[in-house]
């Protein structure tokens, strides 16, 4: 990476050009493009869209459905190959996890929960690749200026995908409960009473404690993938930064300690999936 001028990059220009997503939307003047810089893309406001982000999750995505697709096709009775063997140890897990923490009955939470878990471990995997690698090579080969390839380190995508899980929960709620049942449980818990009058009065309190803590879920849910994998990139961001010697001296313990990292929070987030979607289920 260098500078309009030539000169080699401070590590406030180096840090800030990595976090930096390569984002398309409309100019103060009207026009549509790709805004070269941070500065351009704040301007541009809400209906932005970083096209790296999209990108990369969406080939993420398709990398996963392509590779069970293919092995469930190849799929044999006989003695299976190595690559069969991690798809059914996948699905096995998944499968387990979802019998033992959802206690009601649907057709989508177990290939959700699979979906979820595959596609976050591939998009938090990326975070291992060398921060300069894509980055250099798209900028050398297409031009392309900036590029952040860990989509799970934008807020956007965390949140399009917690908010995702959190519409299946207001569905299932009214579906399972109906609407009464679901008005319900937002105003006669946790605090109820046999009289009509007190329930009455204690109906604006309990909304307020229930509609905090329901819409606390997507924002804990997208908030904690996304913190721990910025977190992540920030310092493997950092670590390039530092003399050669020492950046292999501090990226290997840090990558091997990452890799714990990437798959704990593929499990959280496919975890709190199912809790979320086993109490919409639930009657109280």
């Amino acid at each position: 990476m260098a500078t309009d001028s030539g000169r080699a990059p401070t590590a406030s220009e180096y840090i800030q050009h990595h976090l930096q997503n390569l984002t398309w939307g409309r100019h103060p003047d009207g026009h549509w493009g790709i805004a070269h810089g941070a500065e351009e893309a704040a301007n541009m406001g809400f209906w932005a869209i970083h096209l790296d982000s999209m990108f990369w999750s969406i080939l993420l995505g398709s990398l996963f459905c392509f590779l069970f697709w293919r092995a469930a096709r190849k799929a044999s009775t006989r003695v299976p190959t190595g690559f069969q063997n991690v798809c059914e140890s996948l699905v096995e897990f998944v499968d387990d996890t979802v019998k033992d923490s959802f206690n009601g009955k649907s057709a989508l939470v177990g290939p959700l929960a699979l979906t979820i878990a595959v596609w976050i471990f591939l998009m938090n995997l990326m975070d291992l690749i060398p921060v300069d690698f894509l980055p250099e090579a798209l900028l050398r080969w297409g031009g392309i200026e900036y590029q952040r390839v860990v989509p799970t380190t934008d807020v956007n995508v965390t949140m399009g995908m917690s908010l995702s899980v959190f519409a299946l929960m207001i569905f299932y709620s009214i579906k399972v409960k109906g609407g009464k049942g679901f008005l319900a449980e937002l105003t006669m818990q946790p605090f109820s009473s046999d009289n009509k009058v007190v329930q009455i009065i204690l109906m604006p309190i309990n909304f307020f404690l229930e509609i905090v803590a329901l819409v606390s879920k997507p924002l804990s849910l997208g908030l904690r993938l996304f913190g721990n994998l910025y977190a992540g990139e920030l310092i493997f961001i950092l670590i390039a930064l530092l003399p050669f010697y020492l950046q292999w001296t501090l990226s290997l313990p840090w990558a091997i300690f990452h890799i714990l990292v990437i798959v704990l929070q593929a499990f959280i987030f496919m975890m709190l999936t199912v809790v979320y979607l086993n109490m919409a289920h639930e009657h109280h």
